[in-house]
């Protein structure tokens, strides 16, 4: 599932020391470059401050974070050099966890991934220090919170102190945000075109378009291969199917919390709407219009038969990662359901991340990692950090930058997947890119645009909510009691839906449902979330 994990911290780094974990083995354990052995354009890194960070990275990227341009650029800039210990992506909690437990800590962790129990917890024990008086003297990152001062409070931990450094990505606002639908309904147009049919506009229409991509072969080729429907049973992730429940009342998203235009949280799978939907699955799955393997299927067996082209209809973020960016398919719009209804339920995403830099209680020059920590939120270093560079000339390059202009434009991908191309030449880590950036300090991605434009054009005239979830920070306690509930809750809603899709008793079981989710914790976490909510309504 996609939801908000909480994760305790101190149970996590308990397991580690059992298991006796070595550190430096396994992933890319950087070497990072030795102070007495790196030349850069200011002079050697010997004359230099060094500083020692723990970090993480694609194994698609150097395993030296210095061998990327942008860190190069980074240590002229500064008069910085950073003594890397790096990990590959997969590996890298694990050895942070263990390096945290043990106290073999670095100065800082960079793109640290720590979420707020584990920022709480590191914080009460004294492993990570505040930054209250280290950003006050960051003026880059001032600027950032002055422009938009709404960081600040997000940032703030329930004690008033700020811990962490974050990542700020903003495109498009409001409605208009790119995170406001995860899960486009992407259908094959070159069916619908081939079997003389419309884009559908009505849940039973869609359930006729499918029946007729099942039975008469819209790609020719005679074996009815074709799967009408598929998705991967996540409850709210990027390739689930829970945007059509949008059709039947307030809709879902990843973390099934809404938020009524009067500000009243609401859980959502246990509303009637979830129920209409439970129904409408159940008809879809009689009629074999449901890819078989929707329970058990990952991300590689979809992706598998999305390159074969053989969805009517499926689920994600954007075409190019499944069928392809030139495939035939398009974005269906949301569909009115058995009422008339039509709804776009909103997710809570927003481009904003907490824990990514934190700096440990061994840190001995604070001046040096301030100023090294301040560069990162420079607009033009901020828009490198989470796209690319621009002037490599041993690789491909996301940007050209126009000196005179102090602008950086983005290069077109010409067939690489920019995932892929970000991947071995971004830096992550804590950055800002603010809406008022694109124009004056960089243009958008062509992907983000391209989505942008989708979602204004199709999604938000049909968006009801006014209002989604914020960020809050919860306390330590709040996450303890929240953690425990969604440990059993969130299963039981996934494990209900996926046998209501099969069984069609979602009647018949749906009292004892509702008993079963205030047994869980339900009303304690409504309680809890409506208080976070208000809580961040009156900053």
């Amino acid at each position: 599932m996609k939801h908000v994990k909480i994760t305790a911290l101190s149970l996590s780094l308990a397991a580690l020391l059992v298991a006796g974990c070595s550190n430096g083995n396994g992933g890319n354990a950087g070497s990072g470059s030795d102070a007495s052995g790196s030349d850069a354009a200011s002079g050697t890194a010997a004359s230099k401050v060094t500083l020692k960070f723990m970090t993480q990275s694609s194994p698609l990227a150097p395993a030296d974070p210095n061998e990327k341009l942008i860190f190069k650029r980074m240590e002229e800039k500064t008069g910085i050099h950073i003594n890397w210990t790096n990990y590959t992506n997969d590996v890298f909690a694990e050895k942070r966890n263990l390096a945290l437990a043990t106290g073999d800590l670095p100065d800082a962790i960079f793109d640290a991934g720590l979420g707020d129990y584990d920022l709480l917890k590191l914080a009460k024990d004294g492993t990570i220090i505040p930054l209250d008086d280290i950003i006050k003297n960051m003026p880059n990152l001032n600027k950032v919170l002055e422009a938009a001062p709404q960081y600040k409070a997000m940032m703030t931990a329930p004690d008033g102190h700020i811990y962490s450094l974050p990542w700020i990505e903003e495109l498009g606002s409001g409605k208009e945000s790119i995170h406001s639908v995860n899960d486009i309904p992407w259908i094959n147009k070159g069916w619908l075109d081939k079997l003389g049919l419309q884009m559908p506009t009505t849940t039973e229409e869609l359930k006729k378009v499918l029946i007729a991509f099942k039975t008469q072969d819209p790609n020719g080729n005679g074996k009815a291969d074709e799967i009408p429907v598929s998705f991967i049973n996540d409850d709210g992730g990027n390739e689930d199917i829970s945007f059509l429940l949008g059709s039947f009342g307030e809709g879902f998203n990843w973390d099934e919390t809404l938020v009524t235009d009067d500000g009243k949280v609401v859980f959502a799978a246990n509303t009637e709407g979830y129920k209409a939907g439970m129904k409408y699955f159940n008809e879809l799955y009689k009629e074999g219009l449901i890819d078989n393997e929707y329970v058990t299927q990952d991300w590689n067996t979809y992706i598998a038969k999305g390159k074969e082209q053989l969805y009517g209809l499926y689920f994600t973020w954007d075409k190019a990662n499944v069928t392809g960016a030139d495939s035939a398919y398009e974005p269906m719009p949301a569909l009115a359901g058995p009422n008339g209804q039509k709804n776009v339920a909103r997710t809570n995403g927003m481009g904003f991340d907490r824990g990514r830099m934190v700096v440990t209680k061994a840190n001995k020059n604070l001046e040096a990692t301030t100023k090294w920590m301040d560069q990162l939120y420079d607009p033009i270093q901020s828009v490198q950090n989470n796209w690319g560079t621009y002037g490599d000339d041993k690789q491909q390059n996301i940007f050209e930058f126009d000196e005179a202009a102090n602008k950086l434009k983005h290069l077109p991908l010409d067939g690489t997947a920019p995932g892929e191309l970000r991947a071995k030449t971004s830096v992550g880590g804590p950055l800002a890119i603010l809406d008022g950036y694109y124009g004056k300090y960089t243009t958008k991605p062509d992907d983000a645009a391209w989505r942008l434009d989708i979602l204004k054009k199709v999604y938000v005239p049909d968006m009801k909510a006014q209002q989604i979830y914020p960020r809050v920070f919860f306390s330590a306690d709040e996450l303890d009691r929240l953690s425990a509930i969604e440990a059993d809750m969130m299963p039981y809603v996934l494990q209900k839906r996926t046998e209501w899709m099969q069984s069609g008793k979602v009647d018949k079981e749906w009292d004892g449902y509702l008993k079963e989710l205030d047994r869980l914790g339900l009303q304690e976490w409504l309680q809890i979330k409506q208080a976070g909510y208000d809580r961040n309504v009156e900053k």
